[in-house]
C-alpha cells in the first residue's frame, strides 16, 4: 500500500488503536505486552488515569496562549522540577532534539557572556544519540546519522564512550567549553557510565571550568529508579536535556540549568511557539506528581530488581541467543548473539513489543508501573521467542 507519509522509518506492520497500562491493542484485536513504552515515553503506562484527567481538564479549559504571556502551567511544572532537581531555571519545548539544540546555544552563549566566545567547542562521545536535527547529528558524529547531510555544524569533538583518559587530554585543549554525555546511552545499546566515570567527568569539567551537559532524554524521569540517572553517582550537571517520559506520551521537552549556566539566555535569545503550552505542562505536572509520590521510586527499584533477576535467568537459559544484560532500573539492554532484529521480530510473533538498538542490543523499556505478573508474562514471551529462534537455527542446521 502506497502511503503519503515520508518513508523515513522502517515500520513494523502493526497498527495500534488502544493502550491500557502495559498493554496495546492492535487493529485486528490482538493484545501486545509493551516493553518499549514508545521508546521510554509512556513512563506511567498507556492511558494512566491521572494523566488522562490532567489532559482532559486542561483541554476543557485552555489549549494554547503562546509565550507572549505567562503560562501558569509552566510555572507550576518549573516549580516542581526546581524542588526535585539541581536546576534553578528551565525552558520548555516539544522534544528532546529541541532541548539539545538549546543546550548547545546556552553553552555557547555562556562563554560569549564571559568574554570567551572562542570556547564554543563541545566534547561528545561515540555511540551517542541526541536527536536528528543538523546540530544534534553533528554532536553525535556517526556516519549512520550524518552521511549525506553535510556540511555539519562545527565545534564538536567525539571521544570513545567512557574513556576518561581521552577526556582528560581533550578537555585541556583550547576552545573547549562543555562536555555533553548520556549517563546511559539508549540508541547506542543501553551502554551505562559507571558512577565512578560520571564523577570523573564532573571533576574534569570542574578542573577546566567546562559546563557539564547531561542528556537524560531517555534515562531520566524515573527510568533508572531515581528521578534522574545522574543522582546515583551523587553529581549534578550544569545543563540537562529532558523529554520522553516527562510528558508521559504528550510531546514535551525541557532544558534544565543552573542560573549561572543560563546567564546568557535573555529575552529574545530563544523561543518556541508551542513549547510549554498549557496542555503539555499540565500533563507534565501530573507525571512528576506521580513519580515523586512517597514510595513510588522505591517500588520501581524493587520491581526492576525482579525484572533484572528474571532477565539474567533468561540469558542463562538461551546462551545461543543472548549474551548478557546491562543497564539499570527499567532501562535494560539484552545484548544478543542472534541478530537483534530476529529477536525483536520473534517477540512480535509472541505479541510482545521491544526496541532494537545499536551494538546488537534489544532494549527493554517498560512502563514504570509494570507489575510483577506482567514481568513474569514478558519473560515467558521472550523465552518463547528465543525458543522459536533456536528451533529455526536447528532446522537450518539439519
Amino acid at each position: 500500500m502506497i502511503t503519503p507519509v515520508l518513508p523515513s522509518y522502517s515500520r513494523a506492520p502493526l497498527s495500534f488503536v488502544k493502550g491500557e497500562g502495559a498493554w496495546m491493542v492492535e487493529a485486528d484485536g490482538r493484545r501486545f505486552l509493551d516493553f518499549g513504552a514508545g521508546i521510554a515515553v509512556t513512563a506511567l503506562g498507556h492511558a494512566h488515569p491521572a494523566l488522562v484527567k490532567a489532559l482532559t481538564d486542561q483541554a476543557n479549559a485552555l489549549w494554547h496562549t503562546s509565550n507572549l504571556y505567562k503560562v501558569p502551567q509552566q510555572e507550576a511544572l518549573a516549580e516542581r522540577l526546581v524542588e526535585h532537581t539541581f536546576a534553578d531555571t528551565m525552558f520548555f519545548c516539544n522534544s528532546g532534539t529541541e532541548s539539545g539544540e538549546l543546550a548547545v546555544k546556552m553553552a555557547r552563549k555562556y562563554w560569549t557572556e564571559k568574554g570567551q566566545p572562542d570556547r564554543f567547542g563541545i566534547i561528545t562521545f561515540d555511540g551517542s544519540f541526541h536527536g536528528r536535527s543538523l546540530g544534534m547529528i553533528s554532536a553525535a558524529g556517526s556516519e549512520k546519522l550524518t552521511k549525506g547531510f553535510g556540511p555539519l555544524l562545527d565545534g564538536f569533538t567525539q571521544l570513545p564512550f567512557g574513556d576518561i583518559d581521552a577526556l582528560k587530554e581533550a578537555a585541556s585543549q583550547p576552545g573547549i567549553g562543555a562536555v555533553m554525555v548520556e549517563p546511559i546511552q539508549g540508541e547506542g545499546g543501553i551502554r551505562p557510565l559507571s558512577d565512578e566515570q560520571l564523577k570523573a567527568i564532573r571533576a574534569i569539567c570542574d578542573e577546566h571550568g567546562h559546563l557539564l551537559i547531561l542528556d537524560e532524554i531517555q534515562c531520566g524521569v524515573g527510568r533508572t529508579g531515581k528521578l534522574f540517572a545522574h543522582e546515583w553517582a551523587g553529581i549534578t550537571p550544569d545543563i540537562m536535556m529532558v523529554a520522553k517520559g516527562i510528558g508521559g506520551g504528550f510531546p514535551l521537552g525541557a532544558l534544565l540549568a543552573t542560573e549561572e549556566a543560563a546567564c546568557g539566555m535573555t529575552p529574545g535569545t530563544h523561543g518556541s511557539t508551542y513549547g510549554g503550552n498549557p496542555l503539555g505542562c499540565a500533563v507534565g505536572c501530573a507525571v512528576i506528581d506521580e513519580i515523586t509520590k512517597e514510595g513510588f521510586l522505591e517500588d520501581v527499584n524493587r520491581r526492576a530488581g525482579f525484572l533484572r533477576q528474571k532477565i539474567e535467568g533468561l540469558v542463562a537459559a538461551h546462551p545461543d541467543i543472548f549474551d548478557h544484560v546491562r543497564g539499570q532500573g527499567f532501562m535494560l539492554g539484552l545484548v544478543c548473539k542472534a541478530p537483534n532484529m530476529d529477536v525483536v521480530n520473534a517477540a512480535y510473533d509472541q505479541n510482545m513489543l521491544t526496541v532494537p538498538a545499536a551494538d546488537n542490543a534489544v532494549r527493554l523499556l517498560p512502563a514504570l508501573t509494570l507489575t510483577e505478573e506482567e514481568i513474569a508474562e514478558g519473560i515467558a514471551r521472550l523465552d518463547a521467542a528465543a525458543t522459536q529462534l533456536e528451533a529455526r537455527a536447528n532446522d537450518a542446521a539439519e
